[in-house]
């Protein structure tokens, strides 16, 4: 498996060919989007199980999200059914990478006691609120810092683990392992990338509203609601980018499935 080192302004760059991908099919774009936030939301309000079930058909779900801007990309026609497209793709072998985020998310999660007594833990499983008797818990925020440095490898595993799980037929542990690779080589691609998608999701739009509230404050008011219908789709259209410009511009025959 060949996973190629790109320069670091390619980072912003497949947020613009992200933005290029969502010009050509927003209505689907967005609908592939805030489904896949919306199946997240529901599963996990379910009490006990629902944060785990969500945690473990997320590969799944973020594959169809993959198919879907594929098709996009190649100029073919999917209805709405292409966002559960993942469900007919090594579905084990998906659930199994899901499976070991979560168990390693939830060890990374443990490790902060450490620091705070699991009061980081609680907040995160949502067995305790956010509020300023946690936010005043000794030690939450080095909690915090060494929670950061312990799941950042764990996110490199899992950014790029559905794709080769669903497209290439890796197993769920080798293709965690390739993800880490991969994201290492372009690690400051990476880093580009996820600053300019904070500047577009966060900054962009604070800055323009904040701008534009000097003279209309109405106006500003009324563009705090467009803003993330725009700018969230078109992150979610630069994963594909992304993912072909490192493991190459031609997906495999699975990815049409």
């Amino acid at each position: 498996m060949q996973a190629y080192k790109r320069s670091p302004t390619r980072g912003f760059a497949w947020i613009a060919e992200g933005f290029r991908l969502w010009k050509r099919s927003p209505a689907l774009i967005t609908y592939l989007t805030f489904g896949y936030l919306l199946i997240l939301v529901v599963l996990s309000v379910i009490p006990l199980v629902g944060q785990a079930v969500a945690s473990l058909i997320l590969p799944i779900i973020s594959l169809g999200v993959l198919n879907g801007t594929l098709a996009v990309h190649e100029g073919r026609k999917v209805g709405p059914d292409v966002l559960l497209s993942g469900f007919k793709s090594n579905v084990a072998g998906l659930i199994t990478v899901g499976g070991l985020y979560l168990t390693g998310t939830l060890l990374a999660l443990g490790a902060t006691a450490l620091f705070d007594g699991g009061m980081l833990l609680k907040i995160m499983v949502g067995n305790h609120p956010l509020n300023e008797e946690a936010m005043a818990t000794p030690g939450l925020m080095n909690a915090s810092l060494f929670g950061t440095l312990l799941t950042t490898p764990l996110m490199m595993a899992y950014w790029f683990a559905a794709m080769l799980v669903g497209w290439h037929g890796l197993s769920a542990p080798k293709a965690m392992f390739f993800s880490l690779i991969a994201c290492w080589r372009s690690f400051g691609a990476f880093s580009m990338y996820l600053l300019g998608i904070f500047f577009l999701v966060v900054g962009g739009p604070a800055l323009l509203v904040a701008t534009i509230a000097q003279s209309s404050p109405a106006l500003a008011s009324l563009l705090t609601v467009p803003l993330p219908l725009i700018t969230i789709p078109i992150v979610f259209a630069s994963f594909l980018p992304n993912v072909l410009d490192i493991f190459g511009h031609e997906p495999p025959p699975a990815a049409h499935g």
